[in-house]
């Protein structure tokens, strides 16, 4: 059996945790529609990388999820995005931290990837790279919504809308994974902190060899475990693709407690998608068949 017995795959998550109830079917539907942008580039011979980056950037671009515009607030009132993406093909990958300005991180992290050398790039060197690689910059309240801005301001210690990061992992054709991620972080979060959506073999991680995941939920506990990776060496040791990742995450939960979640694919393109939280929106086109199954 080979990868590409499968045919192409397009898996995307939209963040593990409770949702307020009003967003609830925003957050479906954006799912959906990154779901099958992602599918429309698969569909036209396009290749795994660029099939999670524009699934992933459409839901950067939309304010119901935590990542780009309407991302949360840190302590400042700022916002802070960290991003990753990864090609199975030869293991390059590229990732950025607590960049300010910039609408699309996972773009911005993708030409780390193809720029070679570093892998993460943060801060001010994020900025600096943007901006010689022509990724402008927007102004900082075109990222904020009204929404995140009253959160912020009413600091509430009990919040239903920590979730939102998203992600997702895709086949191609030529049998080749890739996997990305992008967060806003958490909530009132300290100035510079970097989660896991920006760290290689924790949130994000893609290996022709393995498989390709995406982690959402508590950034620390997710790097304590490299969740993304060890997810992956599950499948390594013959699990399958959903006992793999319920594996993980049970893991997760034992060791810390923490709230997680996760998606993958295998090297055939068989999905596994597991989560220790109350809800965790997620789509999928496989098959060639272009309809979106829902997951939630």
């Amino acid at each position: 059996m080979t990868a590409r017995s499968f045919g192409p795959v397009i898996l995307v998550h939209g963040g593990a945790g409770k949702v307020a109830p009003d967003l609830v079917e925003a957050r479906r539907a954006g799912v959906r529609a990154a779901v099958v942008n992602g599918w429309q580039a698969l569909a036209a011979g396009g290749s795994a990388v660029e099939a999670v980056e524009q699934a992933v950037k459409m839901l950067e671009d939309d304010p119901a999820f935590n990542a780009g515009r309407g991302a949360c607030l840190n302590r400042d009132g700022e916002i802070e995005l960290d991003a990753s993406i990864m090609d199975g093909r030869n293991l390059a990958a590229g990732a950025i931290g607590a960049v300010k300005r910039i609408a699309n991180p996972v773009t911005l992290a993708r030409a780390v990837m193809e720029a070679g050398g570093s892998v993460l790039l943060v801060g001010e060197g994020a900025r600096q790279f943007a901006a010689a690689v022509g990724i402008k910059e927007c102004v900082a309240d075109a990222l904020v919504t009204e929404r995140q801005r009253a959160r912020w301001a009413t600091l509430r210690e009990e919040d239903t809308e920590g979730v939102g990061t998203v992600g997702a992992v895709a086949l191609d054709r030529g049998g080749h994974l890739a996997a990305a991620t992008s967060t806003g972080g958490l909530a009132l979060k300290a100035p510079g902190r970097v989660g896991d959506s920006a760290l290689i073999g924790c949130g994000t991680y893609a290996d022709d060899q393995l498989g390709a995941a995406s982690c959402t939920g508590n950034g620390e506990a997710i790097i304590k475990l490299a969740l993304a990776k060890t997810a992956l060496e599950f499948l390594q040791m013959g699990e399958e693709p959903m006992a793999a990742a319920r594996r993980a995450v049970g893991e997760l939960t034992a060791r810390t407690g923490a709230e997680a979640g996760i998606i993958l694919l295998d090297r055939y393109g068989r999905i596994g998608i597991a989560r220790n939280t109350a809800q965790m929106a997620c789509a999928c086109i496989r098959n060639d068949n272009a309809d979106p199954e829902f997951f939630d």
